[in-house]
This record gives C-alpha cells, sequence and structure tokens, in this order.
C-alpha cells in the first residue's frame, strides 16, 4: 500500500526534494510558511497542508528541511507540531542541519508517541537536490532507517546510517568543519593567483585535478570567479551550522582552532550585508 508522504520545508532544497518524491509518483501533501514556495509543487499535483498539524494527520511519514534548530523545535514540538500530532506508527524525518541534542529529544518524544523519528541532514547543496544525488547521514533506529531508505534513495545517492538519534547530526557537524575550514584555502587560493598575476581560471585546472581537489573547488571556486554569489547554501545557514559545530566541540571539551577562524569570517561578511549570499560570497573578504 502506498503510504502518504509529507513535506515541510520548500525552500532551495526542499522544492527539488519535494519534487523528485512527487515525480516518483508518491502521494505528496506539503507545507511551508510560504505558500507561494510551494505553488510549483501544487501544480504538480501535489496536496497543501494549512499546518504542521494537519499534514501529521494525514500522513505516514513526514520530511522536513527548515531553516534553524529554534524552527525544527516548534515544527516538531510545540503543541501543533508534528510529534503530537502524529498517527501512531507514523515516520518524522527531520533533514535539517541542526543541534543533536534536539533530535534526541525529538526521537524519544516520537517514541512515546508509538512512532519513530530519525534525524537525517543532507550535503551536496542546491546541485545535489536538483540532481537527487545528495550525501545523507541518518540518526536513529535501524529499523526506521530500513523504512525511510527507499524514499531517501529518491533524494540521494550517498545514504549512510550513522548510529543512534544524533549521529547524523553530528557527522554533518563533521561535514560542515571541513567545509569550513577548506573553504578558507579555496579563498586564499585564488587570492593568491590574482596577487600572482595568473589567470585564476588556468590554475584551478592544474590544481582542481590534483591533491587540493575538493567539491568547493571544483563547484564553488568557478562561481566566485564569476562572481556569481547566488545562494546555494546561505552564509546565514552555514554560520547557524558552525555555531552548532562550535558548541558541540565545547561539550566535549574538542578544541577547534580552524573551525573557530572560519566562524569568526564569515560572521564578519554577514556584518557587511552577506548573510544572504552563497558560502562562495567568503571570497570577497580576499577582494
Amino acid at each position: 500500500m502506498d503510504e502518504n508522504i509529507g513535506f515541510i520545508g520548500t525552500g532551495v532544497m526542499g522544492a527539488s526534494m519535494a519534487g523528485h518524491l512527487l515525480q516518483a509518483g508518491k502521494k505528496l501533501s506539503v507545507f511551508s510558511r510560504t505558500r507561494a514556495k510551494a505553488e510549483p509543487l501544487l501544480s504538480r499535483g501535489a496536496a497543501w497542508a494549512d499546518s504542521p498539524a494537519a499534514l501529521a494527520k494525514t500522513c505516514d511519514v513526514v520530511f522536513t528541511i527548515v531553516g534553524f534548530p529554534k524552527d525544527v523545535e516548534e515544527v516538531y514540538l510545540g503543541a501543533s507540531g508534528l510529534v503530537a500530532n502524529m498517527r501512531p506508527g507514523a515516520l518524522l524525518v527531520d533533514m535539517t542541519t541542526s543541534r543533536p541534542d534536539l533530535a534526541v529529544r525529538i526521537a524519544s518524544a516520537a517514541a512515546e508517541r508509538e512512532g519513530q523519528a530519525i534525524d537525517a541532514p543532507v550535503s551536496g547543496g542546491d546541485k545535489g537536490a536538483r540532481e537527487a544525488t545528495l550525501t545523507i547521514m541518518v540518526g536513529g533506529g535501524r529499523e526506521a532507517f530500513d523504512r525511510a531508505l527507499p524514499l531517501l534513495q529518491i533524494m540521494g545517492k550517498n545514504i549512510v546510517h550513522q548510529g543512534p538519534a544524533g549521529s547524523g547530526q553530528h557527522c554533518k557537524m563533521c561535514n560542515q568543519i571541513a567545509i569550513a575550514c577548506n573553504m578558507i584555502g579555496v579563498c586564499e587560493a585564488m587570492a593568491y593567483a590574482r596577487k600572482a598575476g595568473l589567470d585564476p581560471e588556468n590554475v584551478l585546472k592544474s590544481i582542481g585535478a590534483g591533491a587540493a581537489a575538493s567539491w568547493s573547488l571544483s563547484h564553488l571556486a568557478p562561481r566566485m570567479l564569476k562572481g556569481d554569489f547566488a545562494p546555494g547554501f546561505y552564509v546565514k545557514h552555514f554560520i547557524k551550522d558552525m555555531s552548532i559545530a562550535a558548541e558541540s566541540a565545547d561539550q566535549m571539551a574538542l578544541d577547534t582552532p580552524g573551525l573557530d577562524l572560519a566562524l569568526a569570517l564569515y560572521r564578519k561578511l554577514a556584518a557587511q550585508g552577506g548573510e544572504d549570499s552563497g558560502t562562495q560570497a567568503l571570497c570577497k573578504l580576499y577582494a
């Protein structure tokens, strides 16, 4: 029997991800704080839900990808949220990058309602969402992971169960730390190329195929060189992610000087009006 699928959050990432579920023939209901963002999905056959509560009452599986941990907490744990209104046996899948401890709380609350919840943050940016090639890092019970896997495979390619609730979020923090430190290197390399009188695009041809290769170098450095700062992933959301990582590292008594530097630089960029730009806009600090 086909399950009723719900999706909350139809922004840069979520619109494409929900679209893949529709394209796969799934029965889909959507909710977004701004209905206009959901209109392309509604025009393709998705049903509209007036609230997270309304969605929870009609769906067997609900996916969410919203902005910040406070949004996750409101959508899941408020009186009119998903957990309080979920069907017995339903599965909730949060794909937002959020706090590991909040993921644990949501999973526990869902279990008390005879349901399941897993954390499944993603990596791959707008391109990965459009092309259904996202990396998906999952925390939660194995049974819940196995149930979600066929649906996750519609949206992503590299899907790994990391462990119990919160493990997906911890894995995403590892991902964001690596990206944050690498982004500094990419920006400084391009700034150095210009100062040395080199053609940065030619430099990319050489270093992008060697030991310096990275996703950011291949996909975001060309955007930097073109002055394209449109958000595949917002600076303000990256600051949120790095802040969570820094707080988690502090709780574990782990020193992260590279992360701390990246966070300080991105906060400087945001203070200069760059919070709604893509993460590649960090290069502006090196202009």
